[in-house]
Order: C-alpha cells, then sequence, then structure tokens
C-alpha cells in the first residue's frame, strides 16, 4: 500500500498493489498497481508498507472483495455509526462483521457531534465577494 502521495511516480496515498519484481543492480523495484508498472527507485520503498490488513481511515476511499470488521467493546472510543458505515461499505461482494453484539449496538447508535471547525463557510464567502469585485 502507498502510504503518501507521489506525483513524480503518480501513485497516491491508499493505492495498493502487488511488488512483482526487484533489479538490484538499478537498485529499483517493479511494482503492478491495477494494471499499471510503476518502476519505484529503492529510496522510495519507505512508501510502501504490506496492506494484508489496513484501518478503515487508511481504506477510505477504496474498494475490496471482502472486508472483515472487528468491533469488540475494547475499542469503545472508535464505536461510531460514520466509522462503521464507512468500514462496511469498502466490501465489495463481502462483509464480515466480527466481535460483540453490544459493541454493534454502540456503534450504531453513537453518532458523535463534534463540530468540525474548517472555517468552510468563511472561505466561500470570501471567495465569492472577491468574484463579486471582478
Amino acid at each position: 500500500m502507498q502510504r503518501r502521495n507521489n506525483y513524480d511516480l503518480n501513485v497516491y496515498n491508499g493505492d495498493i498493489g502487488h511488488i512483482v519484481g526487484f533489479d538490484l543492480q538499478e537498485q529499483r523495484a517493479s511494482v503492478d498497481l491495477d494494471g499499471r508498472l510503476v518502476i519505484y527507485p529503492f529510496s522510495d520503498l519507505d512508501e510502501l508498507s504490506l496492506a494484508y490488513a489496513c484501518s478503515i481511515h487508511k481504506s477510505q476511499g477504496s474498494e475490496y472483495p471482502c472486508v472483515v470488521v472487528p468491533l469488540h467493546t475494547q475499542h469503545w472510543v472508535l464505536l461510531q455509526r460514520n466509522l462503521l458505515y464507512t468500514a462496511i461499505t469498502r466490501g465489495k461482494q463481502l462483509v464480515v462483521v466480527v466481535g460483540s453484539r453490544r459493541a454493534l449496538v454502540r456503534a450504531t447508535r453513537h453518532q458523535p457531534t463534534h463540530r468540525r471547525r474548517t472555517l468552510l463557510v468563511q472561505r466561500l464567502r470570501r471567495s465569492e465577494l472577491a468574484e463579486r469585485a471582478d
């Protein structure tokens, strides 16, 4: 899994592929990303990590044939409706939820109301005012 955007290689955070070869002499690796062969210099290999399992956060924007979602009360803070929704919508064909019924009930009922302070409204207003001035 690619862990950060690399515009030089045209690969982005969350892209998943398979290492298909190493060239020790040229100091590079070949990675198949959805049918596209990308050549990584060894110096960029620290941007890759194994993706046998990944967090819900890292899987955002991606889909997988099968998703297993562990839900346990030990993860009390993470049991939120929006996180569960993100997890189960990553699966294309099969989603398996493993854990306790209590954790599932908590996740489906808990919808935090944290206010996000993005300043989006102010930025849109400034942009709108700038457009009117032109």
